[in-house]
């Protein structure tokens, strides 16, 4: 993949030059998903993401609304910098666009919430095969029967993502995960997927479906589609999220996201 750092990617995104997928992109740095809110619901969202840190792990928010900014997370314009947004109107899709310059408000809070690309890498690095990384396609995800902790209008069922695994490699990949919390941590469920509500690993809710061997577990970590089922439950006026797979790319090292 290339080589370009953080910044320069981002560089790339702000003019226009690049509007695809970030995934292998800046590799080392965490990429996040996002969520912007208007301020009044703003306070809600931040405990849902505290009451449900597996699927809403926060790394960092705006300081107060209207800014654009996440030092935290690098020289950012929060309303230029990610490839692809979605805009939700009352909890549905209205529009999906490359900037939201035309549309930002002094009233708009942005959240930024860990991803999974960062313990992927993680998995990669230890020498485990990452089947959607392999088979290169979007990692499966499905909607499951695992109740959110509410918080005000924010409330619904979790969203994992599930990557195949032999049992030696999964406990491993258990112990790799654990040490990121900030971006899902260790997995919430293994083996049996009807024991969460999954019927079918070959018909996900979104992404693409892998191959998963008669002799591997299958493997589901929340995962951070689950914000936008609950921002549809609750349909705010407007909310603004990344499209999927299309991440701000930080200059956050995911070394600084592993408990040691």
């Amino acid at each position: 993949m290339t080589e370009l750092s953080p910044t320069e990617l981002r560089q790339q995104i702000r003019r226009g030059d690049m509007r695809g997928n970030t995934s292998g992109y800046a590799a080392g740095y965490a990429q996040c998903n996002i969520v912007i809110l208007p301020a009044d619901w703003a306070a809600d969202f931040l405990k849902f993401c505290q009451l449900n840190p597996k699927p809403c792990p926060l790394v960092a928010m705006a300081g107060q609304p209207g800014d654009v900014t996440l030092p935290a997370l690098g020289e950012i314009d929060i309303r230029s910098d990610v490839p692809s947004y979605r805009v939700f109107e009352n909890g549905a899709l209205a529009d999906e666009v490359h900037d939201i310059s035309k549309l930002w408000r002094e009233d708009l809070v942005t959240f930024a919430l860990g991803c999974s690309f960062s313990f992927e890498e993680a998995l990669l690095a230890d020498g485990l095969e990452v089947r959607n990384v392999s088979e290169g396609v979007n990692v499966p995800m499905y909607r499951t029967n695992i109740d959110c902790n509410p918080a005000g209008p924010f409330a619904g069922k979790m969203v994992v993502s599930m990557r195949p695994f032999r049992a030696a490699d999964a406990i491993r990949a258990v112990q790799i995960c654990t040490r990121f919390p900030s971006v899902h941590g260790a997995p919430i469920h293994l083996g049996d997927p009807a024991l969460i509500g999954i019927d079918d690993l070959q018909t996900p809710d979104y992404g693409d479906a892998v191959s998963v061997g008669a002799e591997e577990l299958p493997l589901f970590w929340g995962c951070g589609v689950t914000p936008q089922v609950a921002l549809e439950a609750a349909r705010p006026p407007l909310c603004i999220t990344h499209s999927p797979g299309c991440m701000l790319v930080t200059d956050m090292p995911n070394s600084k996201l592993a408990m040691l």
